[in-house]
């Protein structure tokens, strides 16, 4: 019986997959054009991933320990508080 359940399932979640090309809805068009534009872009070029989007790594990946260079951006963090106002003062009362 769970055999039987189990393709069942397998079945329902082959059945799931669409294998025909996107298309539009009877009575809807594609967005407007953008501002500056003359004409609408089609389907394909509006489904292209901007480069902006997925940008290609400028830094090679280090393969072994090496030195790092010095890093002038490299500062500790500021001071709250002075040193002498740090410690607190006993009280009196």
């Amino acid at each position: 019986m769970r055999k039987v359940a189990a393709l069942l399932v397998l079945a329902a979640l082959a059945a799931c997959g669409q294998r025909a090309d996107l298309a539009m809805k009877a009575g809807k068009e594609l967005p407007p054009a953008p501002y500056g534009r003359a004409e609408r872009p089609g389907a394909n070029e509006l489904l292209e991933t901007p480069t902006l989007a997925i940008p290609k790594r400028s830094v090679e990946l280090r393969t072994r320990s090496e030195q790092r260079e010095d890093d002038p951006f490299d500062l500790p963090p500021p001071e709250a508080v002075p040193s002498d106002a740090a410690t607190p003062t006993p009280s009196t009362d």
